[in-house]
């Protein structure tokens, strides 16, 4: 689980096509890694990814994580090449301030950056809406962009307005877009599980163990 709070931003090493997939390797640059584990997760442009291996046993600057064909397939990484900034965060602890909303790192789609203006001392960011995710995003409410956690402040067909203040440009891969650059989009958690509780069907009668016997051998009936 992570907040949407990004730590640092870190740079594609190398890029290892296989059958199952892909293995990366990442330059973590300010990341601080001294408390990171191999089977960790590091949310890597709001990807959940386990570290399976550092560049050296004494050398943590970097790590290494394998990536499936179903996230090549579903995220901006199937055309991320080597030389790419990229957002970090490490799996969040119990004591860890909450400053974003809850990610878990597993992308819904991708969305492109439709068009930036400057307002004032900000950036209004449109981004193209997947019609498959409209409903989940809300107007105020969050999304998940590259992994940074951000508030939605209006929509319109198709699309939808983030204003992106001078710190996240800093802090974020947001000064690397450019208008057609595809983002990876995580909805609310919490809207999603809503929707399959709202609308799941029940395709069987539900069984119980409860029996009038048992009622009468346990003294609830006479």
């Amino acid at each position: 689980m992570f907040t949407g709070i990004i730590e640092a931003v870190g740079t594609i090493k190398a890029i290892n096509i296989n059958a199952q997939g892909a293995r990366i390797d990442i330059a973590t640059n300010s990341l601080d890694m001294s408390d990171v584990k191999l089977g960790d997760s590091i949310a890597t442009n709001g990807i959940c990814l386990t570290v399976v291996a550092f560049q050296s046993a004494a050398e943590q600057g970097s790590f290494s994580a394998d990536v499936s064909n179903e996230t090549l397939k579903r995220t901006g990484f199937g055309h991320y090449q080597v030389g790419k900034a990229v957002n970090l965060e490490k799996a969040m602890l119990a004591s860890t301030r909450f400053g974003g909303h809850m990610v878990s790192g597993h992308v819904d789609g991708v969305s492109e950056i439709l068009s930036i203006t400057n307002n004032g001392n900000s950036w209004e960011y449109w981004l193209s809406m997947p019609s498959e995710l409209s409903h989940y995003i809300a107007e105020k409410g969050s999304v998940t962009v590259d992994g940074t956690s951000l508030t939605v402040n209006s929509l319109a067909a198709g699309k939808f307005r983030l204003t992106i203040v001078p710190h996240t440009v800093k802090e974020t891969v947001f000064s690397e877009y450019k208008i057609g650059s595809k983002v990876n989009l995580e909805v609310d958690l919490i809207a999603r599980y809503l929707e399959r509780l709202l609308t799941k069907e029940v395709t069987t009668e539900p069984v119980s163990n409860i029996s009038e016997s048992m009622l009468q051998k346990a003294g609830f009936i006479k």
